[in-house]
């Protein structure tokens, strides 16, 4: 006794199979157009099953479990093997880093206290030129001073000196002066009177009048 299965899709026959009871050969047929109803008609009594055709966007139970099972797999792939592997990378990186940064923190820090170690070095060596400078002014000026006063004092005593050999030139050439006009005045009285005058008179006389002409 044949059996006729019936393939449907939304509603519609799309394929109609006779398989036999006895024969190892299936007889299909096909509608000739979707969504046209067949009939299969036998001589004998025929059974007829019907299939819906499954929906393709519906997954499947098998396919629900192979995703299961390859989402557990790349979790613990991805937590025990990935994710430590990465947060160490991530770790060591940011160490570095957080290195990095203190580093230069102690090398600006280092060079902050370097640059003020040389303002109070420079500041030190401008005081002590200054004061080196003060020193050599002040040695100079002492030693312009007493070389002044060697000088001034060399001046006066050659003034001095000279005053003196000026004022016993002048004394000298006063008595010789003197001398020569209490000899002229005695000649003169002499030849005028007739006769010699004292010395000593004529001497106090010119005396008298060399001073009297010297004070004008």
């Amino acid at each position: 006794m044949p059996t006729a299965i019936v393939t449907q899709s939304n509603g519609h026959v799309v394929q109609i199979r006779l398989v036999p009871s006895e024969s190892t050969e299936d007889t299909v047929v096909e509608s000739a157009e979707e969504g046209t109803p067949m009939a299969a008609a036998s001589s004998g009594e025929a059974t007829t099953e019907v299939k819906t055709a499954p929906n393709p966007i519906a997954p499947e139970t098998k396919e629900l479990a192979w995703a299961a099972g390859s989402f557990l797999v790349l979790f613990v792939i991805l937590r025990y093997f990935l994710f430590p592997k990465l947060k160490k990378g991530m770790d060591a990186r940011y160490a570095d880093i957080r290195s990095d940064i203190e580093g230069a923190d102690q090398v600006k820090l280092s060079a902050q206290s370097d640059v003020a170690e040389y303002e109070k070095a420079l500041a030190a060596a401008r005081a002590e030129a200054s004061a080196r400078i003060d020193a050599a002014r002040q040695t100079v000026d002492n030693e312009r001073t007493a070389q002044l006063a060697q000088v001034n004092a060399r001046i006066a005593a050659a003034r001095a000196e000279a005053d003196q050999q000026t004022s016993a030139a002048r004394a000298a050439a006063q008595g010789e002066v003197a001398a020569a006009v209490a000899q002229v005045a005695s000649k003169a009285a002499e030849l005028a009177s007739g006769r010699t005058p004292d010395a000593a008179t004529v001497q106090a006389a010119v005396a008298a009048a060399m001073q009297s002409a010297g004070s004008r």
